[in-house]
């Protein structure tokens, strides 16, 4: 490969600036893929995870070897706030809860090598797209892990070259604090009297909590429901016409990427073990995981529950013990706080800058919270 400077040998600042950002991107997949591994108790993503790791140090490899030529030290790479973050959600909540987050951070970095002669030369931008397609594949297979001999085809792809838990957890709160502030701050700007403040707070959390709870509730078992159904078709269709269910699924395993007769040969072996072939026709055709079908509906109406109440909670405290201007100001203090959390967690699910993220949802609820009390203060003036 030749470097920038062909007179000197050396590359120009700039090109050793790129080299050292380069190198240490790739250190950061390679301490995410490795922890995201240990994590994983999918014996099969495990696997995958690490193999991801080992294509992210061949990269390091080669940016490393370029700062040697160009005598220059690779630095030393430590975990940003938002990978440590990652990688605690994924020991506490699995793997699956981060998944759509470094999907997301794989697709925004798609196309950072190609007009870098020394990466395309190196078949990065290819490697970069192939862990993109990679994440597209696994998404929907979040809670069925993935098999064997597609795990193996996408090893040989790098060697050639998914509802998110926690936007949800995010969102949640978000809506529970900026409605419930906003409401608050309404009813300051018409009464200061603490009684009424904390009555129409608290009052505001339970009727928002039972209305995000109740709508989860119906969503998810309407999806439940909804998946039952197809099953039940296919299940039927199986019977009917197996030759016809067995040629479906070797196309999908074509258009993942298998060739003609490895794929007619995997559908083959499955529609033969009678217990799996429904449910491998159901995570294929269907993308529905019959252990699962979309989560439990109660699950998320509690969970749902909980994280509005969480996010609601906020501004309606200081009310439980004074009241007044005095109330108000540390009610918004502690919203400003609760605020830019939820701005944090956006910017780790949306892998956006952290104080643009937080400053952006404390001037929105803040504005949300200014116009309610200027209502607030209106309408109680004119009610009086």
């Amino acid at each position: 490969m030749t470097l920038e400077n062909t007179t000197s040998n050396k590359p120009a600042s700039s090109g050793v600036a790129r080299y050292r950002a380069n190198y240490l991107t790739e250190q950061e997949g390679v301490y995410l893929y490795s922890k995201l591994a240990d994590a994983e108790d999918d014996t099969h993503l495990a696997e995958l995870y690490r193999r991801l790791a080992d294509i992210e140090q061949r990269h390091s490899d080669l940016w490393k070897d370029y700062l040697t030529r160009a005598g220059e030290a690779p630095p030393t790479y430590r975990p940003n706030w938002r990978i440590r973050t990652l990688l605690w959600v994924a020991r506490h909540l699995g793997t699956g809860a981060v998944l759509s987050t470094v999907s997301s951070m794989e697709k925004n970095a798609i196309t950072d090598y190609d007009t870098q002669p020394e990466a395309v030369n190196a078949g990065l931008p290819a490697d970069e797209r192939s862990h993109a397609r990679l994440f597209s594949y696994l998404l929907p297979s979040l809670k069925g892990g993935i098999a064997g001999p597609l795990l193996a085809q996408f090893e040989g792809r790098h060697r050639n070259a998914g509802g998110n838990e926690l936007r949800a957890a995010v969102l949640g709160a978000s809506d529970g604090l900026t409605s419930n502030l906003s409401l608050v701050m309404g009813v300051a700007g018409a009464t200061l009297t603490g009684h009424a403040v904390l009555i129409a707070g608290l009052t505001g959390l339970l009727a928002g909590a039972f209305s995000m709870s109740i709508g989860e509730w119906v969503s998810v078992q309407s999806a439940r429901e909804l998946n039952q159904h197809q099953i039940a078709i296919e299940s039927q269709e199986l019977q009917d016409a197996p030759e016809e269910e067995q040629e479906e699924l070797a196309l999908i395993y074509q258009s993942k990427g298998l060739d003609e007769k490895t794929a007619n040969e995997l559908a083959a072996n499955l529609m033969q073990q009678s217990h799996t072939a429904l449910d491998t026709l159901a995570r294929e055709e269907l993308g529905i995981d019959p252990k699962d079908l979309g989560g439990s509906a109660w699950g998320a109406a509690i969970t749902s529950f909980f994280l509005f109440a969480i996010g609601a909670i906020i501004p309606v405290f200081p009310f439980i013990f004074t009241n007044g201007f005095n109330a108000v100001v540390m009610s918004l203090i502690l919203s400003v706080f609760g605020l830019f959390g939820i701005g944090a967690g956006v910017s780790l699910t949306a892998n956006s800058p952290l104080w643009k993220a937080g400053g952006r949802q404390v001037l929105l609820g803040l504005l949300a919270a200014g116009f309610t009390f200027g209502l607030g203060k209106l309408l109680g003036s004119a009610v009086g």
